[in-house]
């Protein structure tokens, strides 16, 4: 059970979007499809126990873990786990219909691009999504139409990015195995590891590891360790820790290059990013 509250919401001509904020009362292990493409920012820190499959795919019963950014393809179904208790995010939904022109005549929902929808490594996409979150809570002047532009381009630009990924199932990545070894080591205090001892704790070569690992979580193996990185400040600063203190738990150089690394990565710097969360 969780408790749902709609901050904000607005329809447009291809779907809908909302900002939501959610509370479960327990960990969530839930099985269930949409009937609409639906696309998801999670502006709160998520738990590092998120995660989902594909139960109904022979290949895809591994559970992957969610980005900040995920996608739920209409009629699939999905297997989601998290330990999370608490949600604020902007959700965008498609009707199939609507949208179905933006994509290839012979677009498949391979393998590949149903692992890669579970976290969309886009910055573009993250920031229009957070744009067009702050339009529908703070409408301005003609904010209908500018809904309804921003929406069609994350759209479009989601149809650009599914399609660029190729047609053949994912081979090649690495062992459940590794990849817990990979997070269990940013999940560590200090400083980020470097590629050799990533490649050393899974007993193979750098060159190895940086293929096989974007071959199994569709981004590079850099890209994943800032995110980490900055979903461990998030969830840091949100406990109460302040930003020295987070700054030397996860080893920076100083406060402010923590600041610096969190602007650049999320547009705010981390006082901003409390404040909106808890308001």
């Amino acid at each position: 059970m969780f408790d749902l509250h709609i901050e904000a919401q607005a329809s447009c001509g291809v779907g809908r979007v909302e900002v939501v904020r959610r509370q479960w009362e327990q960990t969530i292990d839930i099985v269930g499809a949409t009937d609409e493409h639906r696309v998801e920012f999670a502006m709160l820190p998520r738990s590092e126990a998120a995660a989902g499959c594909y139960p109904n795919h022979p290949r895809m019963h591994q559970f992957e873990r969610f980005g900040e950014v995920f996608f739920f393809p209409a009629r699939e179904v999905i297997h989601a786990r998290s330990e999370c208790r608490r949600q604020h995010s902007v959700v965008c939904s498609f009707r199939p219909e609507a949208v179905d022109e933006w994509f290839d005549s012979e677009f498949v929902w391979t393998d590949a691009r149903l692992w890669s929808a579970f976290n969309i490594n886009h910055p573009g996409i993250r920031y229009l999504l957070s744009r067009l979150g702050d339009e529908v809570r703070h409408p301005g002047m003609a904010s209908d139409v500018m809904i309804e532009l921003v929406t069609a381009q994350i759209g479009l630009e989601l149809a650009r990015y599914f399609n660029g990924i190729g047609k053949q199932p994912r081979t090649g990545g690495l062992s459940a195995r590794n990849l817990r070894f990979i997070d269990d080591r940013l999940e560590q205090q200090g400083a980020p590891p470097s590629l050799t001892e990533l490649a050393g704790l899974c007993g193979l070569s750098v060159r190895h590891l940086t293929r096989a690992f974007k071959e199994s979580r569709r981004c590079s193996i850099g890209d994943y360790i800032a995110e980490r990185r900055i979903d461990r400040v998030r969830d840091l600063l949100t406990s109460g820790s302040s930003v020295k203190a987070v700054a030397y738990t996860l080893g920076f150089s100083s406060p402010a290059a923590l600041s610096s690394a969190f602007r650049r990565a999320t547009g705010e710097r981390p006082r901003d990013y409390l404040q909106r969360v808890r308001s």
